[in-house]
């Protein structure tokens, strides 16, 4: 079975977010994104503490999809630098997975 992971990512506002992920799940690189937020976001920014809120979006894929996905999140994304993070999935529903592995096959 194929490798699983969930890609992360927080976008500005909402509409970013349920576009971006809408995008990938249509193209098949995602199975699923869900949008949450907001949340408040302190990080280092050029120099400086902020503060801003986002949302955040979390995508559904498989391990050979996750190169197209990041490159085409990085292209659509309004942020200099975009929040990219993957994280590997190690068990679950084995039916889960195989939906998952399905609706990211490549229509190709």
């Amino acid at each position: 079975m194929a490798g699983h992971v969930q890609v992360q990512f927080t976008a500005p506002t909402a509409e970013e977010a349920g576009r971006l992920g809408r995008m990938v799940v249509e193209a098949r690189l995602a199975a699923c994104a869900q949008v949450s937020g907001p949340i408040t976001s302190t990080y280092w920014w050029e120099g400086e503490v902020t503060s801003a809120s986002e949302w955040v979006c979390t995508l559904k894929t498989t391990s050979r999809r996750v190169p197209e996905l990041l490159g085409a999140l990085r292209d659509a994304h309004s942020y200099e630098v975009p929040e990219l993070v993957v994280t590997e999935i190690t068990d679950g529903d084995p039916d889960y997975l195989q939906w998952l592995t399905a609706e990211t096959a490549s229509t190709d």
